[in-house]
């Protein structure tokens, strides 16, 4: 665990919270359960200090999450990229197939999409309203 100076610019938990639309709980989730790069580095006083490297990182998770990532497989993401260097065809596979269903997903939600549009239409024909 690293100790920060106190005026680098940091951000507390809540702060780093409110920032990333996450609760403090989560924080200390994703914290716990290994999903973070490395340990939040702490400031004098044994408090969280949220950097930008860490934050830049919540976001990509937060990114992985909101297109249905599984948290082992964010886990497995970040334990490639905490080792560093010579597994990048590893990390790689594991956002291609992220991809790969996120296109699907996106393609039956187009589909649906596109009969939902369609039933307006015909209503909209009926009422005699435009779309």
């Amino acid at each position: 665990m690293t100790t920060i100076d106190a005026s680098a610019e940091t951000l507390s938990i809540a702060e780093a919270a409110e920032r990333t639309g996450l609760t403090t709980h989560t924080l200390r989730y994703y914290e716990r359960d290994g999903l973070l790069l490395g340990p939040v580095s702490r400031t004098a006083a044994g408090r969280r200090a949220y950097g930008p490297a860490d934050l830049q990182w919540i976001e990509m998770i937060n990114r992985l999450r909101a297109t249905g990532m599984p948290i082992r497989e964010v886990r497995a993401y970040a334990d490639l990229c905490r080792m560093g260097d010579g597994n990048e065809a590893e990390r790689l596979g594991i956002l291609h197939a992220h991809r790969d269903r996120v296109l699907a997903q996106l393609s039956e939600v187009t589909e649906h999409l596109g009969a939902i549009n369609r039933k307006i239409g015909i209503y909209e024909d009926r009422v005699g309203t435009p779309s």
